[in-house]
C-alpha cells in the first residue's frame, strides 16, 4: 500500500456481482437519499478474505484506538461490519456458503464502471450484470454517529471481469420456442 492510499481501500478481484445499481442513483424503497450500490459475493475460499478482515481491524483501530478490538467484536456479533455471512441471504441465488459485502456510493460520487480493457461501460452495454464476475474497488470506513456504530463499504468502481450465470427471475424466451404462425404457414388448431 502506498503512503497516500486510504487505509480502508481494497481492490477485490474476481468476485460475483449481485443487485447492481451502477448507472443511476436511486433510493431504497423510495426512502433516503439516492445512491449507487452493489453487493459483492465472495467465495468462502477467496484469497482476499483475510485482507478484508484485516482492513476492518485497521479502520476500527484508526477510529477507536485501544477500544477497537472490543468494539469490533461487538459489531461482528451484531452483523454491523462490512463483511457478512452469505448464509443470512440463502433465499437469493449465489449467497449460500459464501460471504458478501454491500457497498454504496452517494449520488454525487458515481462509481467508475469499466470493461476488461478499462474502457467505460454504460447501462446500454448490458455489462456488468447480476451474476457476472467483477473486480471491485471499495473503501471500508467507520460510522460512529447518532445512527450508531458500524463498518461500511463505499463503492468506488467496478470492472467487468468475466461472464457468469445471470441472477434473474428468468430469461426471455428464444424465438425458436415459438411456431411460425405467419400467413401461409401451417398453424395448428388450438381450439
Amino acid at each position: 500500500m502506498s503512503a497516500n492510499q486510504p487505509i480502508g481501500r481494497i481492490l477485490l478481484k474476481d468476485v460475483r456481482l449481485a443487485f447492481p445499481n451502477l448507472f443511476e442513483a436511486t433510493t431504497v424503497n423510495g426512502e433516503g437519499k439516492p445512491r449507487y450500490s452493489a453487493t459483492l459475493i465472495i467465495p468462502a475460499d477467496h484469497p482476499q478474505l483475510d485482507e478484508i478482515r484485516k482492513k476492518q481491524e485497521t479502520v476500527a483501530k484508526d477510529k477507536w484506538r485501544d477500544k477497537a478490538a472490543a468494539i469490533l467484536r461487538g459489531l461482528e456479533k451484531q452483523d454491523k461490519v462490512a463483511l457478512h455471512d452469505g448464509d443470512t441471504k440463502v433465499k437469493y441465488d449465489g449467497f449460500a456458503g459464501n460471504f458478501f459485502i454491500s457497498a454504496a456510493a452517494q449520488e454525487n460520487a458515481a462509481p467508475t464502471v469499466i470493461d476488461r480493457d478499462r474502457s467505460p461501460l454504460s447501462a446500454k452495454s448490458g455489462r456488468p450484470y447480476p451474476g457476472c464476475y467483477v473486480n471491485a474497488s471499495i473503501e471500508l470506513w467507520v460510522q460512529d454517529n447518532a445512527y450508531g456504530q458500524r463498518i461500511n463499504a463505499q463503492l468506488r468502481g467496478i470492472q467487468f471481469y468475466r461472464d457468469g450465470d445471470s441472477f434473474s427471475a428468468g430469461r426471455p424466451a428464444d424465438s425458436d420456442e415459438f411456431d411460425d404462425v405467419s400467413e401461409g404457414a401451417d398453424a395448428e388448431d388450438f381450439a
